[in-house]
């Protein structure tokens, strides 16, 4: 079972950090190439599920697998990964509910319209992705290894396609090279990277801002590591976080107390939220002097975003929502 504080990096899973740093390159290390020829070992032999050419390619774990060469049936378990196969122009037919909700991510709403929903965020039900008939089951950072044999009983070409210390970018490429669209993924990527840049650009007199990008959790704030997500997008954009937040990790911290409450101050403060339980309490704190003291709430600088979409690992798509968000609330 995966919590809303799925992005926090608890200790055990920080020490399999060594074991797991071939991460989503591994991805890209076998099968990598053009779209036409991934550069993999191709085979006649019968597809992972139905016939046709295959390829093989390793997941974010290493661990080797055949694919088909064009899948037709893609079954998604993140919301990353289904971010991925759409920016890529591949419609699923099987995904899971959002992070944090009982229903897709509402950014990903207009594009998912009659897809079959499998589960929840990793965790699916097993009969509703039988009844997808994958051909391939894009399975995110599942660690859950009852799961995941499940899933190979299925269909054999089952992926992890994230590695806890990947970036988004990385295991965007993962992803499309099981796809076969490592090249199409490459230009996605530089789309996204002139369009954060150029946005950033026309921030006029909030040209280099500092931002702090905080989730409020039912037991208060956390606020975002460099690497995460939303944090990257931001300085992508020639933004700054402030000198508490300037650290690496893509993680976020733990909860914060009113005590500590300053350090989710800045130029900008970015806040969402995953539950209600958040919300709520959010929505308690904004009433209390430590939250109207933040230099960003005194400039009316403070900013309710959707929690789908910041505190996630993201995707090209959720990376056009977080420029968009940011552009809306910065440009004067």
């Amino acid at each position: 079972m995966t919590s809303p504080n799925r992005l926090l990096l608890t200790a055990p899973r920080r020490a399999a950090q060594a074991l797991a740093a071939v991460g989503a390159a591994a991805l890209l290390l076998t099968g990598c190439g053009s779209d036409s020829d991934s550069g993999s070992d191709k085979t006649k032999n019968e597809a992972a599920s139905g016939g046709g050419e295959t390829r093989m390619i390793k997941d974010a774990t290493g661990t080797a697998v055949k694919v088909p060469t064009n899948p037709k049936r893609v079954v998604t378990l993140t919301q990353e990964d289904l971010d991925a196969v759409l920016a890529l122009g591949i419609k699923p037919v099987g995904i899971t509910n959002g992070q944090g909700l009982n229903k897709p991510p509402a950014y990903l709403e207009d594009k998912v319209k009659g897809i079959n929903v499998v589960g929840n965020l990793l965790q699916p039900v097993m009969d509703k992705v039988l009844a997808a008939k994958p051909d391939l089951i894009l399975a995110g950072d599942m660690q859950d290894q009852n799961v995941l044999k499940q899933l190979r009983e299925i269909t054999p070409a089952t992926l992890v396609t994230m590695a806890p210390t990947d970036d988004w970018k990385l295991s965007f490429r993962g992803v499309a090279n099981a796809v076969n669209s490592l090249d199409k993924a490459n230009k996605v990527i530089a789309d996204y990277e002139a369009k954060a840049k150029k946005a950033g650009e026309e921030l006029g007199e909030n040209k280099g801002a500092e931002v702090s990008i905080v989730r409020w959790n039912p037991d208060g704030p956390s606020w975002m590591e460099k690497k995460q997500f939303a944090s990257g997008v931001a300085l992508d954009m020639g933004l700054k976080r402030p000198k508490t937040q300037d650290k690496d990790g893509n993680a976020h911290t733990p909860a914060l107390s009113l005590e500590k409450i300053s350090e989710i101050d800045g130029d900008w403060l970015f806040l969402s939220t995953l539950t209600s339980d958040g919300e709520k309490a959010l929505k308690d704190v904004q009433e209390k002097p430590a939250y109207k003291d933040l230099n960003a709430v005194k400039k009316n600088h403070a900013v309710t975003v959707n929690g789908s979409v910041w505190s996630t690992r993201g995707g090209p798509l959720a990376g056009d929502v977080v420029i968009d968000d940011i552009t809306k609330a910065l440009k004067k």
